[in-house]
């Protein structure tokens, strides 16, 4: 199979035939980037709700030339979006063949390079240069040497090639150089000691960067971008402050804004279309309440704002809850899982893991804070489909005294069943656009979303041993105050 880049000049001398000269890093970047915003077209496809906020930030970045952070909570896509970048770069560019910093045919800046361009002249072999491989990217951690980011001197090397051990040749060169006419990322730099991040400055400022003390120059032509998160600020590191003063933009990101947002990310990143014998179908409210879930659980008060709550979470509780659906269809034999409320209160150990708590919520416990964001989802999803209408028939039918309590892995036929008993139940589901021909599963995971909507709204009460039952009733305050007389006679 003939490889991509044949075709495409393999000496110096065929190289300059086609151009004279080669642009920067961010001068391609910039290009390119022109030329997307002139021809409309996307510029990161999958990055859901920063159309209007993040995106036109970072293009002003390029367009600026600037190396830049971006700066936001856990699960905020800031890694993806670095990555998408390199969607800017040309789809090859040339570099002398071997080296490993990719040099410049036209500018070498290595010692190897130079020599053999000086040798070989237009003979000078070129290779060429995917921009899938131009992009580099290191997590900060506090091990991170300047020997990793810049380079050191590799004895064993000069005494390979016979070299003395101060000669340019010896050196092992480190990330950053072998990232040289690309993008270099860093995640999580408030991670990176101090004394690593003063060793970013020259490159940052001066372009060039200097190994163990070597009279080096190297001038690297690169994109740093770099992510952080706020609280890193405080909690493990910082980002030194003439370290912040040479990043050119400061970019903020931020979890989905509405709801439909947030919806469709979670639709593109959760494993549901899954290749399985039973088919999976999951109903528009169950995705809506995982999605509330944590609208709802970043505007608690019990959970801390610093710490954020991922988009991850209901990406892995909507996963987890397929996951109780197809189980419960397995063991009941049936062939179409249909995931319910109840599958969503199964998925509390994708929840828990993911919320930092505060001391109110510690007290409760993460187990009941999470059952309690799930009830208040289910309620505002519920209200959004069935406010203004009339579930008095319902609620009276457990007023008189009706319990149901349903058993987790029955068939859906005989759910179904039992669902009938209750007035107005099946035929309250139209509302959420279904006919008396969908299927067993269908129906009853509608009909037990109403009744898990009147629990939310403390309509009818639940519990385990009896499962739905009339809510307790309350006395009215004249009964409370001929307690309390009655209380002070006996006393």
């Amino acid at each position: 199979m003939q490889h991509p880049s044949a075709g495409l000049p393999g000496t110096l001398g065929a190289l300059r035939k086609t151009r004279s000269s080669l642009p920067t890093v961010k001068d391609e970047l910039r290009e390119n980037l022109i030329s997307k915003l002139k021809k409309k077209e996307p510029l990161f496809p999958g990055i859901v709700g920063y159309e209007e906020t993040v995106v036109p930030q970072v293009v002003n970045a390029v367009l600026s030339r600037h190396n830049f952070i971006l700066l936001g909570l856990r699960g905020q896509a800031k890694t993806r979006l670095i990555r998408m970048l390199v969607t800017l770069l040309d789809e090859w560019t040339p570099y002398v063949a071997g080296c490993e910093i990719r040099d410049n045919p036209f500018d070498p800046i290595c010692g190897a390079c130079k020599k053999l361009v000086r040798e070989h002249g237009d003979a000078t072999p070129i290779a060429w240069l995917s921009r899938d491989h131009r992009y580099v990217e290191k997590l900060a951690t506090p091990d991170v040497t300047i020997a990793d980011m810049i380079g050191d001197i590799d004895p064993i090397k000069a005494a390979r090639i016979g070299q003395n051990i101060s000669d340019e040749l010896t050196v092992h060169y480190g990330l950053l150089p072998r990232a040289n006419r690309g993008i270099f990322g860093i995640n999580e730099l408030p991670d990176l000691a101090g004394k690593i991040q003063v060793g970013l400055f020259n490159i940052m400022q001066e372009g060039d960067v200097q190994i163990k003390g070597y009279p080096v120059r190297l001038p690297l032509d690169l994109l740093l971008v770099f992510t952080a998160n706020p609280e890193d600020y405080t909690a493990r590191g910082k980002i030194i402050t003439p370290l912040k003063d040479r990043i050119g933009s400061e970019i903020r990101t931020h979890y989905p804004i509405t709801i439909e947002q947030g919806l469709a990310i979670t639709e593109q990143e959760a494993w549901i279309a899954r290749d399985a014998q039973i088919d999976l179908r999951v109903p528009d409210y169950i995705r809506e309440i995982v999605e509330q879930l944590a609208f709802s659980a970043r505007d608690d008060k019990r959970v801390d704002k610093r710490s954020g709550v991922s988009q991850r979470l209901p990406i892995s509780v909507l996963e987890n809850v397929a996951s109780n659906a197809e189980r419960r269809s397995m063991i009941a034999g049936e062939d179409l899982a249909v995931p319910r409320v109840l599958d969503i209160y199964a998925a509390l150990p994708s929840i828990t893991g993911k919320l930092e708590l505060e001391y109110e919520g510690e007290l409760k416990g993460g187990d009941t804070v999470a059952r309690e964001l799930i009830r208040l989802a289910t309620g505002k999803v519920f209200t959004s489909y069935f406010d203004g209408e009339n579930l008095n028939g319902i609620v009276r039918f457990f007023e008189n005294g009706g319990q149901l309590k349903l058993d987790e892995t029955a068939p859906s036929e005989k759910m179904v069943a039992e669902l009938s008993a209750i007035p107005d139940l099946m035929e309250k589901t139209a509302k959420l656009g279904l006919g008396v021909s969908e299927p067993d599963a269908v129906r009853a995971a509608a009909a037990e979303f109403i009744l898990e909507g009147l629990y939310a709204h403390r309509r009818i009460s639940r519990n385990e041993e009896v499962g739905f039952m009339a809510e307790a009733r309350k006395r009215e305050p004249a009964e409370d105050d001929r307690r309390k007389a009655a209380k002070r006679n006996f006393q």
